[in-house]
């Protein structure tokens, strides 16, 4: 029997002008899989078994392709879109036909030649089709422990909590909301450290190193700010936390550590309520 949205092999039951039928397996003839003359090996024949990949064509008839999809059914996979229409969008897959993304499976924007996180599901006309709605299907069983460098994909952005990320596209992370001081968007691809392991397996990341490695990156970002302002960055102890973030994407403690480091070197002064290069 054949499989959907599967690679799976199938032999050549018959040729015809326009390419060559492929047993589906169910012994009647009608329900036999067109695989078209293009995709076929030049020296094949009848009885041959290739491996192929079944999906719907744009009239809605199941196909056979010889190309490997960049996903298979019940797969995640980060897929870049291809175009937007009335009904959905459309997301490159690596065959002729576009990836069906429904409207009511679009779960926040989404923006053509940017790629998203999505899971490949049979709708109920059992057509080929993805949802960016993944968090069930990630797990928690991760290998990763902490101070481990990971990568992954942003699939919810939550202002009370911060971003969530699927660590290599598969395992459930979060990037809390006092970690979170870049802004990021759903389908942004990071990197980050583990600074902790859940109970219950899920990890929480930090987009930002081991703090005494951290600290030259941010010393170089607070000389750098006070020479992007003409020689005087007007921020202190006394700023806000919600000020040196927007300013400078650290946190307050970090900026402490930070110029604390500088004033120790006499690289910078502090005057006039803000900070000076010496």
């Amino acid at each position: 029997m054949i499989e959907i949205g599967k690679l799976q092999n199938l032999k050549i039951a018959n040729y015809t002008s326009f390419g060559a039928y492929l047993d589906a397996g169910t012994g009647v003839r009608h329900d036999n899989i067109l695989l078209p003359i293009k995709q076929l090996p030049e020296d094949s024949k009848e009885g041959d078994e290739l491996e192929v990949f079944i999906y719907r064509d744009s009239e809605e008839r199941l196909i056979a392709t010889r190309k490997k999809p960049l996903a298979q059914l019940g797969e995640l996979a980060y897929l870049k879109v291809s175009a937007k229409t009335t009904i959905g969008a459309f997301l490159d897959i690596g065959l002729e036909r576009g990836l069906f993304l429904p409207f009511h499976e679009q779960k926040y924007p989404i923006q053509v030649g940017k790629g998203y996180l999505v899971k490949v599901y049979l709708d109920k006309s059992q057509r080929l089709s993805a949802t960016t709605e993944i968090y069930e299907y990630l797990s928690a069983e991760s290998p990763y422990q902490k101070n481990d460098k990971i990568v992954g994909t942003v699939y919810s952005v939550n202002p009370d909590m911060g971003a969530f990320v699927a660590v290599d596209n598969k395992y459930m992370g979060l990037i809390p909301v006092n970690e979170y001081f870049n802004e990021l968007q759903e389908g942004d691809q990071v990197e980050a450290r583990v600074i902790r392991v859940r109970e219950d397996g899920k990890l929480d990341l930090s987009p930002r190193d081991l703090s005494y490695i951290q600290m030259d990156n941010d010393t170089l970002k607070i000389l750098q700010g006070i020479k992007n302002h003409e020689g005087f960055l007007a921020l202190s102890d006394k700023s806000s936390p919600l000020e040196i973030q927007s300013r400078l994407q650290m946190s307050k403690a970090a900026f402490k550590r930070a110029v604390g480091k500088l004033l120790k070197e006499k690289k910078v002064i502090q005057a006039d309520g803000g900070l000076r290069e010496a």
